[in-house]
């Protein structure tokens, strides 16, 4: 599975905030979209391309790992965001 820091993302990047609404609310990554970590999970196809890639963060790096690691065994393109926002 592939990593980076947040210092190395790019706005012009698929960027993916897995954290509650809330906390997406106060703060995020700037072009992040939110989306729940449950429905990503269970319903990739909802929201993903397998031809692009996305960088997935969470609180602290360790939902978005797992998340991470459950995308790539589907097909799906995913680098996860060390440590989180």
């Amino acid at each position: 599975m592939r990593s980076i820091t947040k210092d190395e993302l790019r706005p012009e990047y698929n960027i993916i905030d897995i954290r509650s609404r809330h906390k997406y609310m106060i703060s995020h990554i700037y072009n992040a979209k939110n989306i729940d970590e449950n429905n990503l999970v269970d319903m990739p196809y909802m929201y993903l391309d397998k031809d692009k890639t996305y960088y997935i963060y969470c609180s602290t790096g360790t939902h978005s790992k797992r998340c991470c690691k459950l995308l790539e065994v589907q097909g799906y393109n995913v680098v996860n965001v060390e440590d989180g926002y």
